[in-house]
């Protein structure tokens, strides 16, 4: 079996646990949807399109992630307003479903800095080598592209509501931070460390989310200021 139909087959794998609370009309047409399109370049490739070049020193900011980065400005947390900073986030996605979509989503847009947050899918159908592999390649095309690089950690997670530590164990969750922040130490990108501001010992402060998978409007609320101070210290370097 060739690269395609596993990273396919991982895909799948992936949606089969976003499924739950769907139709079986919806997940058929969602699963269609994966197979034809699983980078996601459909998502954002129309608007990326119709977007102008950066002014003349506009500090251009691109957040590439998952869950997390694409349902930020969802609710009454509002997405940086009056920044520059455009949301590149795709629910479900993987390091390595990023990877096809960098040059789409981050390069064509010229930001001065990306924000990277992945990981979170990741646990669920690939292994740290592989996960590494997909960073270290987003981070060579960045910097081949003159783009400053934020790596955000993966954010905790808690059975407060529902149970989420059985397919995102939190011992893998701290271990891939580790790897992501000493990466980030080593290729001179800024770490930006939601984890830590998030949680209470291992798990997500309840206060700080609705499902114990995702931040809520508050949790927003605490990370948005990390994202800044990461954000000006990448444009320093």
């Amino acid at each position: 079996m060739n690269a395609l139909p596993i990273r396919l087959l991982a895909g799948l794998l992936l949606f089969g646990g976003f499924a739950a609370a769907q139709t079986p009309e919806q997940r058929l047409a969602a699963q269609r949807h994966l197979l034809k399109d699983w980078g996601g370049l459909i998502r954002y490739g129309s608007e990326d399109a119709e977007i102008p070049p950066p002014k003349a020193g506009e500090n251009r900011v691109v957040f590439l992630g998952d869950d997390v980065t694409d349902q930020w400005g969802q609710g009454a947390a509002a997405f940086f307003p009056g920044k520059p900073y455009l949301n590149r986030g795709i629910a479900g996605q993987t390091s390595a479903q990023m990877l096809v979509r960098f040059h789409q989503d981050v390069v064509a847009l010229k930001p001065k800095v990306v924000v990277i947050q992945a990981g979170m899918d990741d646990l669920l159908v690939a292994t740290e080598g592989v996960i590494a592999e997909n960073y270290m390649s987003m981070m060579d095309i960045a910097r081949a592209n003159g783009i400053r690089v934020v790596l955000a950690s993966v954010t905790p997670v808690c059975d407060c509501y529902t149970k989420q530590t059985g397919l995102r164990p939190q011992g893998k969750i701290i271990g891939l931070n580790g790897w992501i922040r000493d990466f980030a130490a080593r290729s001179g990108a800024v770490y930006l460390d939601y984890y830590s501001a998030l949680a209470e010992g291992r798990n997500f402060k309840k206060e700080l989310t609705g499902d114990g998978l995702l931040p809520n409007d508050a949790g927003y609320g605490v990370m948005a200021p990390l994202a800044e101070i990461a954000i000006v210290e990448a444009l320093k370097r």
